[in-house]
């Protein structure tokens, strides 16, 4: 695989899950000074928030654990950036169905589920529903050692 590998994180909106999971990875890399092997960006599989920030429960999370947001707006993905990522890595279980469903199926398995990562088939759990950003964080990264040791990083 070429430098920088380039990870796409996906869930439903692109304002919760996986823009906290773009945020504390693009951390955890800088924190590594590995910034440079990695191209780290996030998508949603619908339509309902593009364009909108990051959700204030995610940026509040964010902050309290010092970690920078990043610069965002919600976008959705589509068919081409399953041919120009390495790595995109879902959230739960109807977005690795909707991830495929939208790149056409899976035919170079570049296609995960966060936790996965660390052993776990759970989902991350969505803090849309539950309300609950710190179980997220908590899911995000243990997904994210878990991609990073995945990676021998």
């Amino acid at each position: 695989m070429q430098l920088p590998i380039k990870v796409l994180f996906v869930c439903h909106g692109n304002i919760c899950r996986s823009t906290m999971a773009q945020c504390v990875f693009t951390h955890m890399v800088k924190e590594r000074h590995l910034e440079n092997n990695f191209y780290i960006e996030s998508a949603a599989t619908s339509r309902e928030e593009i364009g909108n920030p990051p959700h204030y429960g995610t940026v509040n999370k964010l902050r309290e654990v010092g970690i920078k947001v990043v610069p965002h707006h919600a976008t959705q993905m589509t068919t081409r950036d399953y041919r120009e990522y390495d790595y995109l890595i879902g959230m739960d279980n109807e977005n690795i169905c909707n991830i495929k469903r939208i790149a056409g199926g899976d035919e170079n398995q570049k296609i995960f589920k966060l936790l996965s990562f660390a052993g776990m088939s759970r989902d991350v759990a969505d803090p849309w529903y539950t309300g609950d950003f710190d179980q997220t964080y908590e899911d995000v990264c243990v997904g994210l050692e878990g991609f990073l040791r995945y990676l021998g990083l």
